[in-house]
């Protein structure tokens, strides 16, 4: 028997609990991971209120990121063996598959071996993260070296990744905060640049840190009445990446900024990279070589024992975190 999390109705943290279950052997084509760590999502956050962008199938699991040892293989599985250290890339539905557990059974396609200097929380705390921040600025907008990069919501595990792809790259990140606390947190992770949206306006900052031309990329998991703002503050051609809906305000449509500049606003999720074998490999290449070469460095904002999920989670909701949550198993 294997400690296990689900929920069995939609709503706030308190309804994620832990039971005792058997876990079935991996199925074809897939592994089983003994979970040392598991890193946090606000996209589980989101299937767990029943906001997500698939609606859960009750009684769920869920979890996208894990870190462990592979404890056993499926039919047709060559790249693994038992004893592996691996983690696991958000390439599958939570409704198949889930990691906030004890043993977790994912697709072959979705373990990687990582490298062997990270931790097992640093491990747990890689693809999401990455992949997402590659996958626009390079795969999709090939960011060049002294563009602006414009990043919302910058002190979440997707932001800081996006920090330093865009340092990686020679872009220059200009991170948003909502107030000056994290300023320093930030310029320490990398940003060139920080605006604190409740203490500064925007577009004026913008423009005074690009000379008026904007930024050419902009990252943004918020959406809302803010888009507006980031539209002006876009540069003539750029282009935004709404990733994600944390505001629960409409988002309309920019459209003077838009026509004026002739903007792409560009629905993006990271499905687009992790499902598709190309860029799958090319991200997969770009990641470990920055993390072995110590250009990227998976930054923990705090560690959870498993008993504590419900507390983890309602961590994740203040938004107090600089980096990733990550549960240890």
């Amino acid at each position: 028997m294997s400690r296990i999390v689900r929920f069995y109705q939609t709503g706030g943290p308190e309804v994620l609990q832990i039971a005792d279950e058997q876990v079935a052997a991996p199925g074809r084509d897939e592994v089983q991971i003994k979970v040392q760590a598991i890193g946090l999502n606000r996209a589980e956050v989101m299937f767990r209120n029943g906001q997500y962008l698939e609606a859960p199938i009750l009684p769920a699991r869920l979890g996208y990121e894990a870190a462990g040892i592979v404890k056993a293989v499926g039919g047709n599985v060559t790249e693994f063996k038992i004893g592996d250290a691996v983690s696991t890339i958000p390439a599958f539905s939570q409704n198949q598959y889930g990691v906030y557990g004890e043993l977790a059974n994912v697709p072959a396609f979705a373990a990687v071996k990582h490298p062997p200097s990270l931790s097992w929380s640093e491990a747990a705390s890689i693809w999401m993260q990455y992949m997402t921040a590659y996958g626009a600025l390079v795969e999709f907008a090939d960011t060049k070296v002294g563009e602006f990069v414009l990043i919302p919501a910058a002190s979440s595990s997707v932001g800081v990744a996006a920090i330093e792809i865009a340092n990686l790259l020679g872009a220059i990140p200009v991170a948003l905060t909502r107030t000056s606390s994290k300023r320093e947190a930030l310029l320490k992770a990398g940003a060139k640049h920080v605006i604190a949206t409740e203490e500064q306006d925007l577009v004026t900052e913008v423009n005074r840190i690009t000379n008026n031309k904007g930024a050419r990329v902009v990252l943004d998991p918020v959406g809302g009445p803010t888009i507006s703002k980031l539209a002006e503050a876009t540069a003539q051609s750029g282009i935004i990446f709404q990733y994600g809906a944390l505001s629960t305000e409409p988002t309309p449509l920019p459209l003077f900024p838009v026509l004026a500049k002739q903007l792409t606003i560009r629905g993006y999720t990271l499905f687009e990279i992790s499902t598709h074998p190309e860029r799958m490999a090319r991200a997969k290449a770009f990641i470990v070589q920055g993390l072995t070469e110590g250009k990227l460095k998976p930054l923990v904002a705090k560690t959870y024992p498993l008993a504590q999920i419900v507390e983890a989670h309602r961590y994740m909701e203040s938004n107090q975190q600089i980096g990733k949550i990550v549960v240890t198993v």
